[in-house]
């Protein structure tokens, strides 16, 4: 309101997009909080409803966003929306920078139990990162209560992914895999007989690491040759 020189009585109604608002206690905080700043009327949606918005207007369309969480949301002609993943890091997420890190930790302690004496820079990654001494020290850390912040890792990940480190390209790869299989899903659930999908991408994934981008693109054109992808 100061920006744009307006009082906030002069606002009619405010549309507030943040993740979390699917549930109820959060979308309840917030517009409590906004009513008390607006005297208009106060929608409160997930961050993937405005994400929609922004990429297609009103129109038809899939939208894939992948940055600490990931998600997958799409309408059709008919106004028909649906999501897939987004359920939570612990049982989804799939292809977000969550995942991203939590996967590079299994793929390189995976890879030190096949080969201990292999010189792996993505141990030592990780070791750097938590601040540990030694390898045995990752597996306690990585699985306290409350969990680490995998998404932290991402960085690290995507620099060795980008200078060559297999075991990091492998992560990335299955990430982008994963995140073109959520974009599949609703065109399968929501454009079962459509001409020409056009579909999104968003979030730090995405913008940060093109090896991502281009499985995504890859696998889902290979799997819906449908999809009109908008970089």
């Amino acid at each position: 309101c100061t920006v744009a020189h307006l009082n906030p009585s002069q606002i009619g109604s405010v549309c507030v997009g943040l993740a979390g608002a699917a549930r109820p206690e959060i979308s309840e905080l917030i517009n409590r909080i906004v009513s008390e700043l607006v005297p208009g009327k106060v929608e409160v949606v997930g961050d993937n409803v405005i994400a929609l918005q922004a990429a297609f207007g009103g129109g038809p369309g899939v939208i894939v966003i992948a940055g600490t969480g990931s998600i997958a949301y799409g309408r059709n002609r008919e106004g028909q929306t649906a999501r897939a993943g987004g359920w939570g890091f612990a049982i989804s997420d799939e292809g977000s920078g969550h995942w991203i890190g939590r996967t590079a930790v299994a793929a390189a302690i995976g890879a030190w139990d096949e080969k201990p004496e292999q010189d792996l820079r993505l141990i030592e990654m990780l070791m750097k990162s938590w601040s540990l001494q030694t390898i045995e020290q990752v597996v306690p850390a990585a699985n306290a209560t409350p969990p680490p912040d995998f998404s932290a890792l991402f960085p690290a990940v995507l620099s060795l992914a980008d200078s060559g480190d297999r075991i990091a390209r492998d992560v990335l790869i299955q990430a982008g895999t994963q995140l073109a299989n959520l974009a599949g899903v609703l065109l399968l659930r929501l454009f079962p007989h459509a001409g020409a999908v056009p579909v999104a991408m968003s979030g730090g994934v995405f913008g940060s690491s093109a090896l991502v981008r281009q499985i995504f693109y890859n696998s889902l054109c290979s799997e819906h040759p449908n999809a009109m992808l908008n970089p």
